[in-house]
């Protein structure tokens, strides 16, 4: 309740309600101060928390033989060994998700690396992008087809350009000059990937051309790997690396090397990488969308993931996935395809999923 001086009314007493405002303008800020001010998370932030995927859609389990399945969740688990004993350790979140993410671009298993998916004319072109919380500092590149490892070139452009995307043989030139050597492109080759565009192109034979990006190929469309990260610092980061579509043409890039789209981080929110058809992550800015919705509306993190991915980008026609971290270490990793490779750690707290 606000009480007035004595002997004065608001009827026609300019004096009474200059002293109104003077006694009730601190309660009201005060009330509003309390009202807008953020709910104290419900559990204590843990130490580190990291999440990675390996890619959405790509295998639907009546294609998942018991064998197969063993080597996806032993790949997974070991990527997420290396980023955690980092984590444990103390490292920075930029590492952590820079080696967990070499690791498998490493690994044939994944469109990431060696393991890409081959190009419409039989070549593979690499993406990649990395960012980091704190300063949001962010680095990308595109369509190279000699880097070992796409990952540690982003950081690289990231760290040592005024840049933040480079692509196709600019980047190489860059990476020669930072000491990061261009290997034989035979590296990337594998035979299911050879094979599937192989698949890809036999099939396009029967079809008329309709200009649609639809295909049988599980392989077409998805792949691609991740990992999101909060350190012992409390800073956020964000890798993904991917091959891209099978049998891609006019040097396609899609939301991989996208800041906004198929990566994000900012230590005030959370830190986000994206898996699915590229070129609905790049209309809907996914990342940067699942930021937003936290940063402006208060949403929490697994809301705000699935309100992009389960809600607006199955309304739009998209498919995928997405993992996050948020900067209480909390997790999302929400898809709407079959299936979506995926692994999260905290202190105490590992699993690793297929399906």
């Amino acid at each position: 309740m606000i009480y007035l001086p004595e002997n004065q009314s608001f009827t026609g007493n300019h004096s009474c309600m200059r002293h109104l405002l003077f006694y009730a303008l601190p309660l009201v800020m005060a009330f509003s101060a309390c009202q807008s001010s953020p709910t104290p998370p419900s559990t204590p932030r843990p130490a580190y928390a990291i999440a990675i995927h390996g890619g959405a859609g790509t295998l639907g389990k009546a294609n998942m033989t018991p064998e197969k399945e063993q080597a996806y969740r032993a790949a997974l688990d070991s990527a997420l060994t290396i980023g955690e004993t980092l984590l444990r350790g103390g490292a920075p979140a930029l590492d952590a998700v820079e080696q967990t993410i070499r690791y498998l671009e490493d690994c044939p298993l994944f469109n990431a690396g060696r393991g890409a998916v081959f190009t419409h004319e039989g070549k593979n072109e690499l993406d990649a992008s990395i960012m980091e919380g704190r300063t949001q500092k962010a680095g990308a590149i595109g369509g190279v087809q000699r880097v070992k490892n796409p990952i540690s070139l982003a950081r690289a452009v990231m760290e040592k350009s005024p840049h933040v995307l480079l692509s196709g043989a600019g980047a190489e030139s860059f990476a020669t000059e930072q000491g990061i050597a261009l290997i034989d492109p035979k590296w990337f080759y594998t035979e299911p990937r050879w094979q599937a565009l192989q698949k890809q192109l036999e099939s396009e034979k029967s079809k008329p051309k309709t200009g649609s990006l639809e295909s049988t190929n599980p392989d077409y469309k998805f792949g691609t790997v991740g990992c999101v990260v909060l350190d012992k610092a409390g800073n956020l980061a964000a890798g993904t690396s991917t091959g891209g579509m099978t049998n891609k043409r006019w040097n396609r890039l899609g939301d991989t090397p996208i800041i906004g789209a198929g990566t994000y981080a900012d230590n005030a929110v959370c830190a986000v990488s994206c898996t699915g058809h590229g070129e609905f992550f790049i209309r809907y800015a996914v990342a940067h969308d699942v930021w937003a919705l936290i940063a402006y509306k208060g949403m929490s993190l697994q809301d705000a993931a699935n309100e992009v991915v389960m809600k607006k980008l199955v309304e739009k026609g998209g498919e995928g996935g997405l993992i996050a971290v948020d900067k209480n270490g909390n997790i999302a990793m929400p898809f709407n395809s079959e299936g979506m490779y995926r692994a999260f750690a905290k202190p105490g707290e590992k699993d690793v999923m297929i399906f």
